[in-house]
């Protein structure tokens, strides 16, 4: 029986069926192959914090077999070849990933087209060149991108970079540093947000645009891999460039006017990272409720017990009120409203109950959960990280109340 009274329609339904289907063979199968080295962060990262080579051409293996099987660009917008399924699909496609796989079978986080390291509506305005030249190999997978936006002194607030992209001939020259790129040691592109007119900048007023960049060029340096959580390797970098060449045509968008682009990356991060607390708390509080039943204490089983059994009940209704938010969110996206208030409740509720309800779940299974092969502790550092990702917690309660200052008042 569904929980929900406004369910999926029937091709979304079919669509998350199937996707149970392709996690199976072609995740699941994978990871039990390869166990030895994606289990093993010795073998998994090089010592300078990289995938290990065998380790890259199996994720390249799984976006590949994706957009063969029609998962990984069916968000992406038809005007650049993909499905155009939109937001409620982008939700539900993702929350069945985080739910089937949460992180011991994490290939599986990439069987859907990422806003930050694959096509998107963010490369809706690049050139018929860059089209040609990028979008073929990143729409098959054989290719990735990264988004370079957050700077060392700007990660909030963006308006504050200081990367900058000068006039050189018909073209420009980019200097400047990021940070916390997402699968920037490993992308084929990256897309580079640059204060390209100081002027308008300061003022707010625009005056920062967005270039397509291959990683390769002259000047682009990935610095250093970054590692968090005492892991062996990592996702993120820091980028420097260093007077890197900017032809006309890698410019998307209007010169000027990047920041949109940016905001439309944002907002899929904020409704992906929603699908992902939701889809990992459903995994976890599953796992308690197995664990609950048979674990005694005393004589009883400690799902007898309210101090273990109230946490959970409590968790499991958090997460259906940030189940029902992210689904109302989805929808108003899908309307054509701009949902900056919904958008930004569901991600800051949904991410912090998530990893609330995580650490519940650890708590419940004593020891046991604070194991490597529960993998419970891998789920709670994913979720308090996204509680800081795409616009910290913080950042979208001052959203949230400036939209209400401004008058919008439904809730």
């Amino acid at each position: 029986m569904s929980a929900i009274a406004m369910g999926y329609p029937p091709e979304i339904d079919a669509l998350r069926e199937g996707l149970d289907g392709f996690l199976r063979q072609e995740v699941v199968s994978r990871h039990e192959r390869h166990a030895d080295l994606l289990d093993n962060e010795r073998r998994l990262f090089t010592d300078e914090g990289r995938y290990h080579p065998d380790a890259l051409a199996l994720i390249r293996e799984v976006r590949m077999a994706a957009a063969q099987a029609g998962y990984y660009t069916m968000c992406v917008p038809t005007s650049l070849g993909g499905a155009g399924l939109g937001h409620l699909a982008w939700f539900a496609g993702w929350e069945r990933i985080f739910h089937r796989c949460s992180e011991h079978h994490w290939l599986g986080h990439y069987a859907i087209s990422h806003w930050a390291f694959g096509p998107s509506a963010v490369l809706t305005q690049v050139s018929e060149r860059a089209r040609a030249e990028m979008l073929e190999s990143m729409m098959a997978g054989r290719a990735s991108m990264c988004f370079g936006m957050s700077e060392p002194g700007a990660g909030s607030d963006a308006m504050m970079m200081k990367s900058r992209a000068v006039p050189d001939g018909d073209g420009w020259r980019l200097s400047g540093s990021k940070i916390w790129t997402t699968n920037s040691p490993y992308a084929d592109y990256c897309i580079v947000f640059a204060v390209t007119d100081p002027q308008r900048a300061a003022q707010r007023r625009g005056g920062i645009s967005a270039f397509l960049v291959p990683t390769r060029a002259p000047g682009f340096v990935v610095e250093r891999v970054i590692r968090m959580w005492g892991s062996a390797g990592g996702d993120e970098a820091v980028l420097h460039f260093d007077d890197v060449r900017i032809e006309p045509w890698q410019l998307v968008g209007e010169r000027d006017k990047g920041f949109a682009i940016a905001m439309l990356g944002v907002n899929l991060g904020r409704l992906y990272n929603s699908a992902r607390a939701v889809g990992q708390s459903r995994w976890a509080l599953e796992k308690a409720l197995d664990h609950v039943k048979v674990r005694e204490a005393f004589g009883h089983p400690i799902a007898e017990y309210q101090g273990v059994s109230f946490p959970l009940a409590e968790s499991t209704m958090q997460m259906h009120a940030a189940h029902l938010m992210c689904l109302n969110a989805a929808r108003l996206l899908d309307a054509g409203l701009p949902a900056r208030k919904e958008v930004a409740m569901t991600k800051a509720f949904a991410t912090q109950m998530g990893a609330q309800a995580i650490d519940r779940v650890i708590q419940a299974h004593g020891a046991m959960g604070m194991t490597t092969e529960m993998g419970l502790t891998e789920a709670w550092q994913s979720l308090r990280k996204v509680n800081i990702a795409d616009g910290s917690n913080e950042i979208l309660r001052r959203t949230i109340f400036k939209e209400l200052l401004d008058g919008d008042t439904d809730w």
